[in-house]
């Protein structure tokens, strides 16, 4: 995907293609100001008191406790961005976002763009990170409510991406048993459990998100097969020929790549004879500028809060190989652009 420019009349076309418009200038200042408006909507409640009616900027104020003046101007730049319609004094949610953006759905995107609050304090230490190499390790900075928050967040982007997946991933025969790596909100397992009636799932994961991701799986569980259990697959023993399939979805880029070699080795001794690795990841670009914007903002954001920074699919491909394991298939799926799962055999 790109993030193109769209000129609104004749004359800002003529701008753009003679190169007359300040582009940079349009990339920052305009760029995150809309994307702190969408945000601040979000934390504020905004979209929520609207919901699917017209309302005031009044109503919506009082309904928000936010200051009318100051709302009516927040309002009046997410109708310029197009997110809100403005008629006859009121304003209303356009019908595209009611799925995005009302906690009515089940694919809304609210937490996340709540969590991105403090995502953009986050990439604030790009500078000092481009200076000194020196990254935020996220999971050792997070506060308990920040867990909280970042597993809900983790729930939006993959509310629809772990149904596309569980019809997608080739599970072994008469699969029993899985490992679910830093499995966090337990969607991905949940909704293999369903598709496989014999399957149990055990998510692994780190215990401060130990709390706050199982309670969101309490909401989606309706099997009773998916569990939780406290550790680190860094340092743990995961056994030998125990699991028909282990995944391991958006945690590897945290990870070195010696640590990515040996846990790709343990996790080959825990696989069953046939048995899967799957590997999830937003995809780092084979060369500076493929894969567009999603592949390159994302690498940049990854490796300012983790260890590594995202991954190219031949990187994670050599440590599925180095451990014996046989490349199986790439999966891409459309409620994700820029994410792949990388899988494997035994």
């Amino acid at each position: 995907m790109k993030i193109k420019l769209q000129p609104e009349n004749p004359l800002e076309w003529v701008a753009l293609k003679m190169n007359l418009a300040p582009t940079p200038l349009v990339d920052t200042q305009i760029a995150f100001n809309v994307a702190r408006a969408i945000m601040a909507a979000a934390e504020l409640g905004i979209y929520e008191a609207i919901g699917k009616t017209s309302k005031t900027a009044d109503e919506i104020a009082s309904v928000c406790n936010t200051n009318a003046h100051a709302t009516t101007q927040l309002l009046n730049c997410l109708v310029g961005v197009g997110y809100l319609k403005w008629s006859n004094g009121k304003y209303s949610l356009k019908p595209k976002y009611h799925k995005w953006l009302l906690k009515e759905s089940e694919s809304n995107l609210i937490a996340k763009l709540r969590f991105q609050l403090i995502e953009w304090n986050w990439m604030g230490m790009l500078e000092d990170y481009v200076r000194t190499g020196k990254t935020l390790q996220l999971h050792n900075s997070v506060n308990e409510q920040e867990w909280r928050l970042y597993q809900e967040g983790m729930r939006d982007l993959s509310i629809s991406s772990a149904k596309e997946l569980a019809g997608k991933i080739p599970m072994p025969t008469n699969a029993t048993s899985m490992l679910d790596i830093g499995g966090s909100h337990g969607l991905y397992s949940i909704q293999l459990c369903k598709k496989y009636p014999n399957l149990k799932s055990t998510i692994l994961e780190l215990p401060g998100a130990l709390q706050a991701a199982s309670a969101i799986a309490g909401r989606y569980d309706t099997t009773g097969r998916v569990t939780y259990k406290e550790g680190n697959a860094l340092n743990d023993d995961l056994g030998s020929e125990q699991y028909d399939l282990v995944m391991i979805n958006n945690v590897v880029h945290h990870f070195t790549p010696e640590q990515n070699m040996a846990l790709a080795k343990k996790i080959s001794r825990a696989l069953k004879p046939g048995g899967i690795y799957a590997i999830g990841e937003f995809i780092r670009a084979e060369k500076p500028g493929e894969g567009g914007v999603i592949a390159s903002a994302s690498g940049l954001y990854f490796s300012v809060i983790s260890a590594s920074g995202n991954w190219s699919a031949d990187e994670m491909e050599s440590w599925q190989k180095n451990a014996g394991l046989k490349s199986e298939k790439k999966l891409s799926i459309m409620s994700i652009p820029g994410w792949k799962m990388i899988i494997a055999k035994k």
